[in-house]
């Protein structure tokens, strides 16, 4: 049966002037992602991944682990939306804070974003990162007739959408399924006569045995 994995990338450098590097934990989580891959025979025939320097090393890490060369192409259809700008524009001047801190202002921030109210503002209103993220989808199904076996490396927000896309046709309940993303999370999409279903979301067994590898944000 062909399928799409969708992977978020490893834990970013949260608080630090790069945010879009991987941590030690992140790259850390990506190499063991692709030792599971291994050990589990999963060897996509072709990998997806966005432009940012995150997803990048995340594919750098998960090639690293599984020990296999693997033909691989970008989409920046893939990219996360620009979450500093969107924060910027509902709390101008705050700064990272604590994780929960953070938290807080971005779901409020997000709440704003995709409300609709304020399009205008932003350089990528929440529909145009709909639109983008259902386009990206459409070109990773046309891959996956040719490769039969694809994985993505992206964000949690542009799988967030996929995933809430694939279930309901629509954005509802994107912000609840970004909430709980875990770093590395995989979720997987079988690709059948009828299009794209959604087959598990966020799964994330590679990581639950060493509890300091399990990381959100």
């Amino acid at each position: 049966m062909a399928r799409l994995l969708l992977i978020r990338h490893g834990q970013a450098s949260f608080g630090a002037d790069d945010y879009d590097a991987l941590s030690e934990t992140g790259h850390e989580q990506a190499r063991t992602l692709g030792r599971s891959f291994a050990e589990r025979g999963i060897r996509p025939a072709l990998l997806i991944r966005g432009t940012m320097r995150r997803h990048d090393e995340t594919a750098a890490g998960l090639l690293d682990g599984l020990k296999e060369t693997v033909e691989t192409v970008t989409d920046p259809g893939w990219n996360e939306f620009d979450f500093h700008h969107v924060v910027q524009l509902h709390q101008p001047g705050f700064r990272t804070g604590t994780p929960r801190q953070f938290q807080e202002v971005f779901e409020a921030a997000t709440a704003r974003w995709s409300s609709g109210e304020h399009d205008a503002e932003y350089t990528e209103s929440f529909v145009t990162f709909r639109e983008r993220v259902t386009a990206a989808l459409e070109r990773a199904r046309e891959l996956v007739r040719e490769h039969r076996d694809v994985a993505v490396v992206s964000s949690g927000g542009p799988i967030a959408m996929a995933a809430a896309l694939l279930t309901t046709g629509s954005a509802a309940g994107w912000a609840a399924l970004n909430r709980v993303s875990v770093n590395t999370g995989v979720t997987k999409v079988i690709a059948g006569g009828r299009g794209l279903s959604l087959s598990t979301f966020n799964e994330h067994t590679h990581v639950e045995a060493e509890p300091r590898l399990l990381t959100y944000r």
